[in-house]
């Protein structure tokens, strides 16, 4: 006996209420495929779970014309057949052939350009189509070849972290309400969250001041896995990541898998805090972030992870703490390690400028470019680096009034001169460098 399809099975039970009655009552009809339109269907091969009005009243008169044969799936007669002109198929083969690299929108603008096709006529989804008929529609070499992935953890703390932004809620400012952006770092091993906060933005200069209080706490890892975009690509980032010794990585654009566990993380966040705050309670952003620390170390960290064979992140994190890379001699100069360097060029009367603002640098720098070191926060030089980045000296707001009581130096010492102090005692430099860290250690 001939097996019945499956689909026409489950087409045949949605007409239940239908095909069950001998006879309809005037307008009842489509008051009960109005009814069947409601309900949710577990539809085979499909992830919808509703159906429309015309589909259940096509299927309906299928099955009084041809019973449960009607009800079975026909496949199209035109499957695989393009309804593009033949001159217009061969162009769209010869383009993508001559390229394998071009994408359907090259393709498209190739046609319109060489006049193949007038300008919106051709639909993506035709090219598409038949690129895949011809079994052209993935490039070939190796960006087609299926590239091998494998979930792995790292054997110890600390040897990779992840960075990534999840879009907030929103919080009262001075200015008015404003999105909140939480930016975190997520060790690897242990699933610890090195540090995370909310930001009014998702610039540099807040995934800079994360990692800051990251290290602090958490030490230093010797990966930071992070987004292919601009703000993680920043040239402070990248210095700064250079001058810790820790070896920064993008991921793949469009490959999110690259950060998975940070991914999850999300997921449980929006689950088990954001989905529970009221963001109408919510004072200010300092009120939000109290909130979020509270959560991961008091719950997060407490709690017991599968993935680490029921420890908790925190208990795993201190598993490693023999192994965690400490800031060391750092920590004294972490403050002058997350300072900006942005070259510029001394001018003649021995000021260089920032952000529009002039600032007063050692005046023997003169004709030279050097390494500004700016504090970000305060958009302020506080001092002058070379190439190296060695301190050359301390800088100063330019006060162009007071230097009218100044006395200026009347003639260039000579050679001779400049060695001479330079052995016997402090030049201005060296001056320059204390004043420097003195008003670092204030």
């Amino acid at each position: 006996m001939k097996e019945i399809d499956k689909m026409a099975l489950f087409r045949l039970s949605v007409l239940g209420p239908l095909v069950s009655r001998e006879q309809l009552q005037r307008g009842e009809l489509q008051q009960i495929i109005r009814e069947l339109a409601q309900r949710n269907y577990a539809i085979p091969g499909s992830r919808r779970s509703q159906l429309g009005e015309k589909t259940i009243q096509a299927w309906y008169y299928n099955w009084l014309k041809d019973g449960i044969e009607g009800l079975v799936p026909q496949t199209r007669t035109d499957r695989g057949l393009s309804k593009l002109a033949p001159e217009v198929q061969e162009a769209i083969l010869n383009a993508k052939r001559e390229n394998p690299r071009r994408s359907i929108r090259q393709i498209q603008q190739l046609l319109e350009t060489t006049g193949v096709v007038a300008n919106d006529v051709l639909s993506r989804s035709s090219i598409h189509r038949l690129l895949q008929t011809h079994g052209l529609s993935r490039m070939t070499g190796s960006a087609s070849l299926l590239e091998e992935k494998r979930s792995f953890t790292t054997e110890f703390a600390g040897s990779i972290w992840y960075g990534d932004v999840l879009h907030g809620p929103t919080v009262p400012t001075p200015k008015g309400m404003r999105k909140a952006y939480l930016v975190s770092l997520m060790d690897d091993a242990s699933r610890l969250i090195a540090h995370s906060a909310f930001c009014l933005g998702e610039t540099a200069l807040d995934i800079e001041g994360v990692l800051k209080q990251a290290v602090l706490k958490r030490g230093l890892p010797r990966k930071l896995i992070v987004d292919n975009g601009a703000a993680y690509r920043s040239a402070t980032l990248q210095g700064i990541c250079a001058r810790l010794g820790i070896h920064l990585i993008f991921c793949r654009p469009y490959a999110p898998e690259g950060k998975g566990k940070l991914e999850r993380w999300h997921r449980t966040f929006r689950a088990q805090f954001l989905s529970e705050i009221d963001s109408s309670q919510i004072s200010d952003l300092s009120d939000l972030n109290a909130r979020l620390w509270a959560w991961v170390e008091r719950l997060y960290h407490q709690t017991p992870h599968s993935g680490l064979c029921g420890l908790t992140p925190l208990a795993r994190y201190q598993k490693d703490l023999l192994k965690i890379r400490t800031l060391g001699q750092r920590a004294a100069n972490l403050d002058a390690i997350f300072m900006h360097r942005v070259s510029r060029f001394v001018r003649k009367d021995g000021t260089v400028s920032y952000e529009g603002k002039f600032f007063e640098v050692p005046y023997e720098l003169a004709g030279q470019t050097v390494q500004l070191v700016v504090d970000p926060h305060t958009e302020t030089v506080v001092g002058v680096e070379n190439s190296a980045g060695e301190l050359l000296g301390f800088a100063t707001l330019l006060d162009a009034v007071g230097n009218m009581q100044r006395v200026r130096r009347k003639s260039q010492p000579t050679d001779a001169d400049a060695n001479h102090t330079s052995r016997t005692g402090p030049n201005m430099i060296e001056t320059a460098l204390v004043q420097y860290h003195g008003k670092k250690g204030a």
